[in-house]
């Protein structure tokens, strides 16, 4: 169970952050000054990903040139004695990432059965775009450590309220393993008084090559769409699958709100903006 592979689904159109999303991809809007994709990427590489596949929709061609080497833009750069902005270029660029085209937005499911031609018969991880985590917490390293352990599928979940749970797959839990839980089953977006647990999934994904053969025989679930989370349910009673729960360090910037949040907690973090903006936001708080 050496992981080497992930898939990264960034085909969403993004319709909550349009006009924004209008002409770019929803994965090029900037934390800061980095584009979330980019640290999601960063992400699985500094885990010990070697080969990252992207997924993306049919117009989403802007991906693959970010990720590209653009020798004119770097030379132009350097050439203007530009070293920082040189790094920051190339930085992103990055030869491990594979692209392919999800030609029909039929949900997250369909998504990594589209990447799986690419992943072959090899365990691979999943990460989704629109969850960010803090570089300082090892979350995917630890799922990629506690899956190698026990040779399954491991999936990152959090305890949640009520409100919440409902927009997250919710998983029964069964007994423990030292920091896993065993996954019993497993419900895309339940109602909230039929919920089974308080604990909901959350966009980290590590997984046996089984999910492949329980994603083909998925049929369409909620929206209309292939829920993965409904494969992981499949998966769940042929094999074991645990859930690990963490607590720390996640931001959902799939909507607005949380979008901004994010940006602040990873400015915060960063040595040249963190002071002044701290102060910035200390006084735009007392003059509201």
């Amino acid at each position: 169970m050496t992981i080497r592979t992930a898939v990264i689904p960034a085909a969403g159109l993004g319709t909550r952050f349009l006009p924004a999303t209008k002409a770019q991809p929803k994965g090029l809007l900037p934390i800061v000054d980095t584009p979330a994709i980019q640290l999601v990427v960063e992400e699985a590489l500094a885990a010990g990903i070697e080969d990252v596949i992207v997924v993306l929709g049919p117009r989403q061609d802007a991906l693959r040139t970010h990720f590209a080497r653009d020798d004119a833009l770097e030379d132009e750069l350097e050439g203007r004695g530009k070293a920082d902005a040189l790094a920051a270029v190339r930085r992103a660029t990055r030869p491990e990432i594979r692209f392919v085209v999800q030609e029909e937005a039929r949900g997250l499911g369909h998504a990594v059965s589209v990447a799986a031609p690419l992943v072959g018969d090899a365990p691979f991880a999943v990460l989704l775009g629109d969850d960010l985590v803090d570089p300082q917490v090892p979350l995917l390293r630890s799922m990629l450590g506690a899956s190698e352990r026990t040779g399954s599928s491991v999936i990152a979940a959090m305890h949640v309220g009520p409100r919440e749970i409902a927009m997250y797959g919710c998983i029964t839990p069964g007994q423990t393993d030292g920091e896993l839980v065993r996954v019993e089953s497993i419900v895309e977006k339940p109602d909230p008084a039929d919920a089974a647990s308080d604990l909901a999934v959350i966009g980290r994904y590590v997984f046996t090559p089984g999910i492949v053969e329980a994603l083909a025989r998925t049929t369409p679930g909620a929206g209309g769409e292939i829920q993965l989370t409904d494969a992981i349910g499949a998966l769940a009673r042929d094999e074991p699958v645990y859930a690990y729960p963490f607590d720390r360090g996640r931001y959902d910037a799939g909507n607005p709100l949380d979008a901004l949040e994010a940006q602040i907690a990873f400015a915060l973090a960063r040595d040249d903006l963190g002071v002044p903006l701290r102060k910035r936001l200390i006084a735009l708080l007392q003059d509201g």
